[in-house]
């Protein structure tokens, strides 16, 4: 029998849609953070877990979550830890629940935490997170090294922008009569 044909049943006993197949691919982005992209000049990417409380499993499943002004420290330890990521509360959690901003361990590879710290000493370079998503059943987050962008630099990227969204218009309109 091929694995990847088999149905599973919903609680309901009616067959689930997804394959084993499916799920494995899967990614579902639950939070980006735009402003980085907008402050930070994004250099290098990396895919880090996240070690979180049950609540707060829950809460980012359900989009409760907030990077604006998040970023990765590293300390003595050598140890990755997320500051300042909001996760709101969970509606249904009672006494048990998590405190929004609390400071959460990030779980990388040696090598990776040792070049992270590399580049935030000796390059000036700050590591800042980008997306949050779940994938295969788990919570997900994508980090970067990135440097300041100037306020001219911001400037050209806008205007850069501006210029793609008036070429895209005018592809768009091409062959249509106006005002007529």
């Amino acid at each position: 029998m091929n694995k990847s044909k088999v149905t599973k049943k919903s609680k309901k006993g009616k067959p689930d849609k997804t394959t084993k197949d499916d799920k494995s691919s899967s990614i579902k982005v639950i939070a980006r953070n735009k402003k980085a992209h907008h402050e930070y000049m994004i250099l290098e990417k990396y895919q880090a877990g996240i070690e979180l409380k049950g609540t707060e499993v829950k809460s980012i499943r359900s989009g409760k979550v907030n990077l604006k002004d998040s970023y990765v420290k590293i300390d003595k330890n050598n140890q990755a830890f997320i500051i300042g990521m909001h996760i709101g509360p969970y509606e249904k959690a009672n006494r048990f629940n998590h405190y929004p901003l609390r400071n959460k361990k990030l779980l990388l590879h040696k090598k990776e935490i040792f070049k992270l710290a590399q580049a935030t000493r000796e390059k000036g370079l700050t590591i800042v997170s980008t997306i949050v998503y779940l994938i295969k059943g788990l919570v997900k987050i994508e980090i970067a090294t990135a440097k300041g962008k100037q306020l001219h630099d911001k400037r050209a990227t806008l205007k850069e922008k501006a210029v793609k969204r008036d070429m895209s218009g005018i592809q768009k309109n091409h062959g249509k009569i106006r005002g007529t």
